[in-house]
């Protein structure tokens, strides 16, 4: 039987036309965790921010539009790409964290789930086509590669598609000054079964963990910042600062463990798709994993980064920036065919999870 390689062959992303720049939050009125009103003037706010996560501006979906809307249209965009029949697809893996939510709602729909939506809407009527979705804090679209990448290794699949989708903008807090971080976005990719002789592309390594003890509710809902709201209507919350010390601690480590079980050097990897969370944070995780190696220097134009200007859009930042490289649209990165690359990702649960792949 010949050896079986996890190969990428299609990439899609649906990026939201609407843009809200750090402008749009000077005349935001925030409140601390304790809801009392934040001394510190909102333009201050904002160019700390700035400064911090590196955000200018980020993207908001159309009232018109849900998750699984945008989803649909990136898997389109992946399915030509990969040249493949949507009939021969095996699964579709959704990764987000809200479901649906309808614009000007906080009331998450994921009945029925959002893969099935997809399938729907790309018209697939064979039943052998499993359709479901999956929860894991941002490393979603991750731990739906890591899982499509198990179930060709194991003969149960052949082709895959991946997904991952979120409307962020419909779950923050906008009296608390971390929701300009996020933002609306999907992306997805066709993951299909070649054989290794055939082709020198492939998934190398996977390492994934979940710290669920002390760091469990690093995210979680919670009652708004703004003193006068209903405590019953809840929203996304996050200790950016536990957030921060814990990825930051653990993220250079499971990118180590991938390289390492790859059988590679840190110096053999071309590019780095990293979790667009915070500018400074991915820029520490690499900084990090080269001392790992005894490497004080990071090469230049190592990482991709499109936080600038689209936002933190959870399980859909990885995907959708390696599209924009794929496709040409970063004119400072490139990719060719041999070149490693390592995926990762850091999110709410908490969780952890990276890959090494040869392009």
């Amino acid at each position: 039987m010949p050896l079986i390689s996890t190969v990428i062959t299609g990439t899609g992303s649906y990026i939201p036309p609407h843009i809200k720049t750090n402008q749009d939050f000077v005349n935001q009125a925030f409140y601390g965790e304790d809801h009392q009103p934040l001394t510190t003037p909102a333009t201050e706010i904002v160019e700390k921010f700035k400064d911090i996560t590196g955000i200018e501006e980020r993207r908001y979906a159309g009232h018109e539009f849900n998750s699984s809307d945008m989803a649909l249209i990136a898997a389109k965009h992946a399915i030509d790409d990969a040249g493949i029949d949507p009939e021969s697809i095996d699964q579709i893996i959704f990764a987000h964290n809200f479901g649906n939510i309808v614009s000007g709602s906080i009331q998450s729909d994921a009945l029925p789930a959002l893969a099935s939506r997809v399938k729907q809407g790309l018209g697939i009527r064979n039943p052998a086509c499993v359709a479901y979705d999956i929860l894991f804090g941002c490393p979603g679209w991750i731990q739906g590669v890591i899982q499509a990448h198990a179930y060709i290794l194991a003969g149960v699949a052949k082709k895959c598609l991946v997904i991952g989708s979120e409307t962020l903008s419909r779950v923050i807090d906008h009296y608390d000054r971390d929701s300009m971080i996020f933002s609306d976005g999907a992306g997805a990719c066709i993951i299909e079964a070649k054989d290794v002789a055939t082709t020198g592309s492939g998934i190398l390594s996977v390492s994934a963990q979940s710290h669920c003890v002390d760091e469990a509710f690093y995210l979680q809902y919670g009652a708004s910042n703004f003193p006068d709201s209903d405590p019953n209507v809840r929203f996304m919350k996050m200790k950016g600062r536990k957030v921060y010390e814990y990825a930051i601690k653990n993220v250079p480590l499971a990118m180590k463990d991938c390289i390492d079980k790859a059988g590679l050097h840190v110096t053999d990897v071309k590019k780095f798709f990293l979790h667009q969370a915070n500018e400074k944070m991915d820029e520490g995780f690499v900084k990090a994993l080269y001392r790992l190696y005894g490497i004080k220097e990071v090469p230049a134009f190592i990482m991709p980064m499109s936080i600038h200007k689209l936002g933190n859009s959870s399980v859909a930042t990885i995907p959708t920036l390696y599209d924009l490289v794929k496709r040409g649209e970063m004119p400072e990165h490139s990719i060719a065919a041999g070149d490693v690359v390592v995926f990762a990702s850091v999110g709410a649960g908490m969780n952890i999870n990276a890959f090494c792949y040869r392009v």
